[in-house]
């Protein structure tokens, strides 16, 4: 049956200064998937795919409902930090997507994606190219993007990757509970905004504020 649908996807950086981290994250994602895939209501509305980026991207698990999976693919780290490898799957990724979610008759909003690292990408001359046609303006499907810094993520470049929200950890929060609120950020965001309001249409409802990190700005959706 068609319906109207908001696709999130999730791009973590699994590189090796994530080894000692990603148990929470992956706890939180866990979480993420037991507080979607329990709310028929929704599961329904939105679709979620995690993409993990070291050396190179993985989609390691594909854009589905959370309610038609059993168990949630979980990150393991590699060597490297490529943002270019990240952004150019993302591009590749969504656009097939959404074609297809369209071919099956859905309504599809454009997507939101969370982006998250821990440290400074290890490919600086090339993935602005590859991020730039991400954000094509003549591609319809060009998604919001929610970024999130922790660790040794360089500020200037976490805030230049998020289009309509960026976050920055604070030095005294650690990086396991940086994750954490990572997690609990993402879980309400995608469950507020598969609420769909009062005439049935979907928005995208993002954090504003998040505990333990500075937001690095704030415009409108």
């Amino acid at each position: 049956m068609p319906e109207q649908i908001l696709p999130f996807y999730v791009v973590c950086d699994q590189s090796y200064s994530m080894a000692d981290h990603l148990d929470g994250l992956n706890g939180g994602l866990r979480e993420l998937h037991r507080a979607v895939g329990t709310d028929p209501v929704v599961a329904d509305k939105t679709r979620f795919c995690l993409i993990g980026f070291a050396g190179d991207a993985r989609v390691l698990q594909p854009l589905c409902a959370l309610s038609d999976i059993v168990t949630m693919v979980e990150l393991e780290v590699s060597p490297a930090t490529s943002f270019a490898a990240a952004f150019e799957l993302l591009r590749t990724t969504v656009e097939r997507d959404v074609e297809r979610l369209k071919a099956d008759g859905h309504r599809v909003y454009r997507p939101a994606v969370f982006f998250l690292s821990d440290g400074q990408p290890t490919d600086p001359a090339a993935w602005p190219a590859a991020y730039e046609r991400l954000l094509d303006p003549d591609w319809p499907a060009r998604p919001n993007i929610i970024s999130f810094g922790i660790g040794d993520a360089d500020e200037t470049t976490i805030d230049r990757v998020g289009t309509v929200q960026a976050f920055m950890s604070h030095g005294g929060l650690s990086p396991s509970a940086a994750l954490h609120e990572f997690a609990r950020a993402l879980t309400r965001s995608v469950v507020s905004s598969g609420e769909p309001l009062d005439d049935g249409d979907l928005v995208l409802r993002i954090p504003r504020q998040v505990t333990g990190f500075t937001a690095l700005r704030i415009d409108q959706v």
